[in-house]
């Protein structure tokens, strides 16, 4: 079968976020899939399947990094998305069936795709203990961004404090369910983006995501509130980087990149 290398939320290759994509007639067994992900060896592999017409979506899709299966992915939707778009497999918007409901990825005249997805659910919590120690810099907010997302969010006192941390990944697992999301204002929104951030989860086998979708679910209505709008473009300031511009509607967020095919070729396995 076809086996696709997609880095997503960039228009250069070696940069975004890389994902996996396999399209396939089925879903087979989780050990197979697992052993895939954990071959491919990115953030995630997205595996998808074709649904019967007429239903409420018309692709099933699943996320798996190398450890274990997730609730939600941004990056690997927009890879797949991409790989539909132009392999010629699927026209305009595409529905996925996933383990967060029905979500959709809409092609623009311009080459970029925009997802619709949940918005994250914040909630203020006490900085936890040893976090500072455990991210190396002290938060000013913490915010859990509920199950679907799974992290503590972090806000940092500003962007040069982001781009320096030099975590402690294992000892950031103590502190939610995937990992932390450290977010800072742009310190200069001239450059194209309003906001920075880095996003660690050691939980899920990922050290640190190069360019997280679902992140940015939480990181939208964060600073949307903080701005005063609605509309934004984030930078995801990992060593790969990445820009997601982002859409805050209420109960869900939209977010729109653009992706490129670097590797395609045949799994034998």
């Amino acid at each position: 079968m076809r086996i696709r290398i997609v880095d997503a939320f960039t228009e250069r290759p070696f940069s975004g976020n890389p994902a996996g994509v396999l399209l396939l007639d089925a879903f087979p067994d989780d050990t197979w899939l697992q052993n895939v992900a954990l071959e491919v060896n990115h953030a995630e592999t997205a595996f998808a399947h074709r649904l019967p017409g007429g239903g409420e979506a018309d692709w099933a899709l699943r996320w798996f990094t190398p450890a274990t299966e997730v609730d939600l992915c941004g990056h690997a939707t927009l890879a797949t998305a991409h790989v539909l778009h132009s392999t010629g497999a699927h026209e305009g918007p595409v529905r996925f069936a996933t383990r967060s409901g029905v979500l959709v990825a809409t092609p623009a005249e311009d080459g970029s795709l925009t997802l619709d997805f949940p918005t994250a659910p914040l909630t203020a919590v006490d900085v936890p203990e040893g976090v500072a120690g455990a991210l190396g810099a002290e938060p000013r907010a913490a915010y859990d961004t509920g199950p679907h997302v799974g992290d503590l969010l972090v806000e940092l006192a500003d962007e040069k404090t982001v781009h320096a941390l030099r975590p402690d990944h294992k000892a950031l697992a103590a502190y939610s369910t995937r990992g932390v999301i450290a977010t800072a204002r742009a310190e200069d929104p001239a450059r194209g983006y309003d906001f920075v951030s880095r996003c660690f989860f050691p939980n899920v086998g990922i050290d640190e995501d190069p360019v997280t979708g679902s992140a940015h679910t939480a990181l939208a209505p964060y600073w949307s509130e903080r701005l005063g709008r609605p509309d934004l473009t984030g930078l995801q300031a990992s060593p790969r980087s990445g820009r997601v511009r982002t859409s805050l509607r209420g109960e869900r967020t939209l977010l729109t990149g653009r992706a490129v095919t670097v590797i395609e070729g045949e799994l034998h396995a």
